[in-house]
C-alpha cells in the first residue's frame, strides 16, 4: 500500500459540496487562519474508518500524506500516526515524535493539532522534560502555540497540572482567538479534576486574561459564580 493508491481512495470518496462547507468551516479564504487550505469534501467518520485498513503502513507513505495540500490526507495520516503512536514501541514512539515535530508546518488547523498533540507530543513527553514545549509556546507559529497548550492534555488527564498552567500563563495575552480557546479548554480540563488549582490560577488573572478564554475555564462553573468572574475581566 502505498500514497498514490490511498490518494486515489480518497479521490472516489470526495463531495465537492462538503467540500464547499468545510473549506468555509475551517477559514480558508484570504487572511483567515487556513488560507489556502484545500478540502476534498470527506467528513472525518469516513476517514476514521479508513484509519483500521491503512494503519500498518510505512512511514514514507504516512509523510507522503502529510505533506499533501489536501487536508483531509494530512488528517489521515496523523490518524494514522496516532494509531502507530500508542500501538508502537518506545523506539517507534521516539521516531512518530520527532516525525510530528519536524513537520509542524502541514498540522496546520485547529482539528490536526487536537487530534494529535495530545497523544503524540503530550504522550511522549509525559515522562520526559518538559521543555520543548516551552519553545513550542513562544514560537510564532500559531499552530506551534496551540500544539503546545493541547498537548499537556495528557498531563491533565494523569492529574499533573502544572505544566498547563505554566503554557497559560505564557499564552495568557497571545493575539489569537484560536489560542484563546484552547487555552480556555484546557484550564476548564484542570477544573474539573481539581476546581481549587483552577480558582487559584483564575483570580489574579480573570481581570487581565481575554474573555473567550475565561469563559471557556469557567464554562462549568455554577451560574453565580460565572457571573461573578465575568464580572471581573
Amino acid at each position: 500500500m502505498n500514497a498514490a493508491t490511498i490518494q486515489a481512495r480518497l479521490k472516489v470518496m470526495a463531495n465537492p459540496k462538503d467540500a464547499i462547507a468545510l473549506q468555509w468551516y475551517f477559514k480558508t479564504g484570504p487572511g483567515d487562519y487556513g488560507e489556502g487550505d484545500a478540502f476534498i469534501g470527506i467528513r472525518v467518520p469516513a476517514i476514521r474508518k479508513l484509519v483500521k485498513e491503512f494503519r500498518a503502513v510505512d512511514e514514507r507513505t504516512v509523510l507522503n500524506l502529510l505533506i499533501s495540500p489536501i487536508h483531509e490526507e494530512r488528517l489521515l495520516a496523523l490518524f494514522i500516526l496516532v494509531k502507530q503512536f500508542e500501538a508502537g514501541t518506545t523506539e517507534d514512539r521516539s521516531r512518530i515524535y520527532r516525525l510530528y515535530l519536524a513537520h509542524t508546518d502541514r498540522i496546520n488547523n485547529w482539528d490536526l493539532v487536537d487530534l494529535s498533540a495530545p497523544t503524540i507530543v503530550g504522550g511522549y513527553l509525559l515522562a520526559r522534560s518538559h521543555r520543548p514545549l516551552l519553545r513550542l509556546a513562544k514560537s510564532k507559529s500559531l499552530w506551534e502555540r496551540r500544539i503546545a497548550i493541547l498537548a499537556t492534555f495528557a498531563f491533565i488527564r494523569n492529574h499533573h497540572f502544572a505544566d498547563s498552567l505554566t503554557i497559560a500563563d505564557l499564552l495568557l495575552h497571545d493575539p489569537h482567538d484560536l489560542i484563546h480557546k484552547a487555552v480556555g479548554w484546557m484550564l476548564r480540563e484542570v477544573g474539573k479534576r481539581d476546581l481549587a488549582i483552577l480558582e487559584t490560577f483564575l483570580v489574579p488573572r480573570c481581570g487581565v486574561m481575554p474573555r473567550t478564554m475565561l469563559r471557556y475555564a469557567i464554562e462549568k462553573f455554577p451560574e453565580a459564580k460565572r457571573q461573578q468572574y465575568l464580572g471581573r475581566a
